[in-house]
């Protein structure tokens, strides 16, 4: 009997080529990250395009100053009335949605540019650094 069940159990079981099929790094992973990838492309290109966040400046995160960008940014959450949270909340969560969406893509001198920006941001609002 226990032979009869070791005997199905290796039938069942997955030629050993199979088994590494799913191991990180192989075509079959690769293709289903992509797939994840262009869905999360669509959903954030979505966002920037129909959001009720903020009415921005075009090109605003283009800018080479940080203060030109908090600054904007400031004004835009003054002036909106699409937005939900504070001023604040929103100037600050649309210029982090802007880093995290370029993610590795995005220079470094130009993080840095944006992480100034958030710092300018905080002192513009009278928050605490």
């Amino acid at each position: 009997m226990v032979a009869m069940r070791s005997a199905r159990r290796a039938a069942r079981r997955k030629p050993a080529g199979a088994r590494r099929a799913g191991k990180k790094g192989s075509p079959a992973r690769q293709a289903a990250g992509r797939g994840k990838a262009k869905a999360a492309r669509r959903w954030s290109q979505r966002v920037t395009e129909h959001s009720d966040a903020l009415d921005l400046q075009a090109d605003i995160f283009k800018s080479g100053s940080a203060a030109e960008i908090a600054a904007s940014l400031k004004r835009s959450a003054l002036h909106s009335r699409r937005r939900k949270g504070t001023p604040f909340q929103s100037a600050m969560s649309m210029l982090n949605f802007y880093i995290n969406r370029a993610g590795r893509q995005l220079p470094k001198a130009r993080r840095a540019t944006l992480e100034q920006a958030k710092r300018k941001l905080r002192e513009a609002f009278g928050r605490p650094a």
